[in-house]
C-alpha cells in the first residue's frame, strides 16, 4: 500500500473515485489561544496492490508536539477487493472535523497508521498571529 495524497484542507469530496481538495494548508494563524478552527477535512488517497486484498484498519491520531492527542483517534475499517482485471485499486478517505481546539501554539501532527504500522504524517503549525502595527 502507498499513500498518494495526505492533506489537511478546508474541504474535500469523493465523486466516483475522484478525490477533489479545496484549500490545502499546513499553518493556522490564530488570533488568541486557545484557538478553535471551525471546520477542516483530512483527505487521503491510498493505493492497494492485489497482494493486499482483505481487511485492513486505518487509524488517524491528531496529536500535539508532545504526542498528546487533541481529539479522539479515528479508526476506519477497510475491506479491499480488486476486480479481476486490476493490479491495484485506489481508495479515498475524507474525514470532516468540526470545532477543532488548539490549547497552545506549536507543531501538531496527524499520524496515519495502517494495520498498526505508521505510514505517514501530516504536519500542522499553529501560530499566534502578530497584531498589525
Amino acid at each position: 500500500m502507498e499513500i498518494l495524497v495526505a492533506a489537511l484542507c478546508d474541504a474535500a469530496t469523493d465523486t466516483v473515485g475522484k478525490l477533489s481538495l479545496l484549500g490545502a494548508f499546513d499553518t493556522i494563524n490564530a488570533e488568541r489561544m486557545p484557538a478553535i478552527h471551525p471546520q477542516c477535512s483530512i483527505a487521503l488517497r491510498i493505493i492497494f496492490q492485489r497482494i493486499e486484498e482483505g481487511a485492513h484498519k486505518l487509524k488517524l491520531n491528531f496529536v500535539d508536539e508532545d504526542g498528546r492527542p487533541i481529539m479522539q483517534s479515528i479508526d476506519i475499517g477497510v475491506e479491499i477487493t480488486l476486480p479481476e482485471d486490476a493490479t491495484f485499486i485506489s481508495r479515498n478517505f475524507i474525514i470532516n472535523i468540526q470545532q477543532l481546539k488548539f490549547a497552545k501554539a506549536g507543531l501538531y501532527s496527524i499520524n496515519i497508521a495502517i494495520d498498526g504500522r505508521h505510514e505517514g504524517s501530516i504536519p500542522l503549525l499553529v501560530k499566534l498571529a502578530t497584531p498589525p502595527v
